[in-house]
């Protein structure tokens, strides 16, 4: 098969992932630090991320569900890995197939993995106050556990990127329960999490979006390295005179005689209506600001002020996380879980 460059790519920096992975890990003191690769790696292919943070030493990661959980094998030696959606009546031949366990989180699925488990090792989710996932405290503490070889106890923090006193009320009842039922580790503490300190560590916190550069607390701004730089092949240069207008609705006017780079990219790749009147691109150090409406897969952007950009130079997107999110109303994690299929994913480093 002959291989057609992508006119999209990201490119991805690997030292800037194993980066972020080391500093949170070191927030964490002596609790080990895993990764979440859900949403095949938040966008960056969950194969190359896992490769990538376990050379750099990450041993513990985490996946939605089993077909995410199919596509990482083979595992590596000494990899742990655990399917944060449990396992349902479907799940079965795989749960018991592939070295990975389900995160347990209702009375259904610990009684399905009691019956078909075959006593192997599972974790299990409880739930402290975000009432999504996780046996209810109640359930957990009467009985519906006894006897599960439990390998990590797991809650989910609800409001961690805020200073709300939900917080302390999940880690009173975690610690309650981290008293109360035996299992061989305990994890509290996303990427949020992470950031409130070493009470919320545990034995092993789960980070996401940071690993990947976005910031989930103000604590994190200036240590989280962005890692994804979303690139566009420009198509066409053009002229536009002044008092024309560019795009869907003529919603951009040109002030002056100037030009206007187009490039292939539009809202079916992830880049979407809402950067319109904040979105902007660099072209070696010059900024391009975004002209006009983003359309399916065309943008313009004002290169009046570009010198020799020309058909098939590439265009970086401004796409620091927190920045764009601000701006562009969608949050870090719809920016980065959005982009699809027809970027090609380049890692560099």
């Amino acid at each position: 098969m002959i291989a057609i460059p992508s006119p999209l790519r990201l490119r991805l920096d690997r030292e800037a992932l194993v980066a972020n992975w080391r500093w949170l890990a070191a927030q964490g003191g002596a609790a080990a630090c895993g990764a979440a690769l859900k949403a095949d790696g938040y966008g960056l292919g969950a194969r190359e991320v896992m490769h990538h943070l376990v050379a750099a030493g990450c041993r513990d990661f985490f996946v939605a569900s089993w077909a995410e959980a199919a596509a990482l094998m083979p595992l590596v030696e000494g990899v742990s890995l655990s399917v944060l959606h449990g396992v349902g009546e479907a799940d079965m031949i795989a749960a018991k197939t592939l070295p990975a366990r389900p995160v347990l989180g209702s009375l259904e699925q610990v009684a399905r993995w009691r019956a078909a488990g075959e006593g192997r090792p599972c974790d299990v989710m409880v739930d402290t106050g975000m009432n999504r996932l996780g046996l209810r405290v109640e359930e957990a503490l009467g009985g519906a556990l006894d006897g599960l070889a439990i390998e990590t106890l797991l809650s989910h923090l609800a409001s961690a990127d805020e200073d709300s006193a939900q917080n302390g009320q999940q880690l009173a009842a975690f610690r309650e329960l981290k008293n109360r039922i035996p299992a061989r580790r305990y994890s509290l503490a996303n990427s949020a999490g992470v950031c409130l300190g070493a009470d919320y560590a545990f034995d092993l916190t789960r980070p996401g979006l940071a690993l990947y550069g976005g910031t989930p607390r103000p604590e994190a701004a200036g240590h989280i390295r962005q890692v994804v730089f979303p690139e566009a092949r420009v198509l066409q240069v053009r002229s536009v005179r002044a008092g024309e207008t560019v795009g869907y609705g003529a919603t951009w006017t040109a002030a002056k005689d100037g030009r206007v780079a187009v490039a292939n990219l539009g809202y079916a790749d992830g880049y979407l209506r809402c950067h319109a009147g904040s979105g902007a691109a660099s072209w070696q150090t010059q900024r391009l600001p975004l002209a006009g409406r983003v359309s399916m897969d065309l943008v313009a952007f004002d290169a009046s002020d570009a010198g020799a950009i020309d058909e098939g130079d590439w265009l970086t997107l401004d796409y620091a996380l927190a920045e764009t999110a601000e701006r562009s109303g969608l949050s870090q994690y719809e920016l980065l879980t959005g982009l699809g299929k027809r970027w090609a994913r380049e890692w560099t480093a």
